[in-house]
């Protein structure tokens, strides 16, 4: 809290043990002379240092005061964190992670995200165990950064969606009606939400989309996997789930502003594109056992055919079904996290959990998919990890993001890293 004598605009510095590359610098929106600062970034069990400057309307400074903030030591949850690569970037760099490797792996509730910087040094984190609401949070895939600069995440416990400030208060929330939530919820450019629940009407889980209306709350359109594509397919055994009930099991969304689709990963069955009205648009999988609809619709038609690098169609029936691989061409296995790049391109990681429907792994990849919805084809031209082998290799919650200011893919292999239990990388 800040009073001044005249009206001022205040920058606040949290000085890094690292130089400036590990300092952070926020500059507060508006003049005035009351102030309330969120302050982020400090060091936990640290002597921390805020250098503060108060500006004249022209952006001159009128003072600078130097404050002392000492820090308890992180709670015992909170991971050990190695840096194999240094990063040589002169800008400050931190690493958002919705952390799920608790040292008491049968009471991981309340769920904590946190942030680390290019030293491995943790610099934020939110432990809400003792939250009135969300003490026992479960929020499956984890938070993401809205544009206001909230934080967005649905709870699995109480079956609500949520946005919060960093500090952990609720900014406004969305009653999921008596559904489950499970593994995934953004934001649309619109406001609104997409998010993957468990249809309290329903005997299946995890194969239903809904759209949330931002200010009204109520659901203004559903995708009922059900009726869109064949909840009897069995083509990718799992000991994961239960496949009678969890046949898709839905665990990503993604929103394509082009032409209002709605992009959509189920673990155990593929990648589906679908139309506002629930139409399937195309289907990324291994061709086996696609069949009928739940509406009645022949579902092959839908299924892209994979080029080679020369762009002609690959014919061989091995590859298409999946239980062999192209040098030119993989599918991707259990997949997580769907994004579409700034060149229209589809990325995702390619869990490869059963891949070529034998076992295990031996490897995770960020993989890059050109996709031609008119002529139902695909081409891969890029991927990364399966050099890597086992060492990047997840079976579970996994991720990838397209950092734009760099043109770089942060791979992130999730919590089931073979030869590292409990642990995660993420990999530029």
């Amino acid at each position: 809290n800040l009073e001044t004598n005249q009206a001022v605009s205040v920058e606040v510095s949290v000085l890094g043990k690292n130089g400036n590359t590990s300092t952070i610098t926020k500059r507060f929106d508006g003049m005035g002379t009351t102030f309330e600062l969120i302050v982020l970034g400090l060091y936990a069990d640290y002597e921390n240092q805020l250098d503060i400057k108060l500006l004249d309307g022209s952006g001159s400074t009128l003072e600078t005061q130097n404050i002392l903030v000492q820090t308890a030591p992180l709670i015992a949850d909170m991971p050990q964190i190695t840096i194999d690569v240094p990063s040589n970037s002169d800008e400050p760099i931190y690493n958002f992670v919705n952390y799920f490797g608790f040292v008491d792996i049968t009471n991981f509730r309340p769920q904590r995200p946190l942030i680390f910087d290019q030293f491995g040094e943790i610099r934020w984190y939110l432990d809400l165990s003792s939250h009135p609401t969300l003490f026992d949070l479960f929020y499956d895939n984890g938070m993401t950064r809205l544009l206001n600069g909230n934080l967005l995440f649905g709870d699995g416990q109480t079956g609500s969606i949520y946005e919060i400030d960093m500090l952990g208060r609720i900014a406004d929330s969305w009653d999921l009606q008596g559904n489950g939530f499970h593994h995934h919820v953004i934001e649309k450019p619109n406001g609104n939400l997409l998010a993957t629940i468990n249809d309290a009407t329903k005997e299946t889980v995890e194969d239903v989309i809904i759209e949330i209306d931002r200010s009204s709350g109520q659901f203004i359109n559903t995708w009922d996997l059900n009726n869109s594509l064949d909840n009897t397919r069995r083509a990718w055994p799992t000991d994961l789930a239960n496949l009678e009930f969890d046949w898709f099991h839905a665990n990503s969304v993604e929103y394509s502003s082009d032409d209002n689709e709605i992009i959509v990963s189920g673990r155990t069955q593929g990648i589906v594109k679908l139309s506002a009205q629930n139409e399937v648009s195309y289907i990324l999988a291994p061709h086996r056992e696609w069949n009928t609809s739940g509406n009645g619709t022949e579902l092959s038609q839908f299924l892209l055919t994979p080029l080679d690098a020369n762009d002609e169609p690959i014919t061989d029936t091995d590859v298409l079904d999946g239980s062999e691989n192209h040098p030119d061409f993989e599918w991707s296995w259990y997949q997580h996290s769907p994004i579409l790049m700034p060149n229209g391109n589809l990325m995702v990681f390619d869990n490869g959990d059963n891949r070529n429907y034998t076992n295990f792994g031996p490897y995770s990849r960020a993989v890059e998919y050109e996709i031609d919805e008119m002529n139902k084809t695909i081409k891969q031209v890029w991927s990364y990890g399966k050099e890597r082998g086992e060492e990047t290799y997840a079976r579970i919650v996994s991720k990838v993001s397209y950092i734009p200011e760099n043109n770089s893919i942060l791979f992130t292999p999730g919590s089931a890293v073979t030869g590292s239990s409990a642990a995660g990388k993420v990999v530029e």
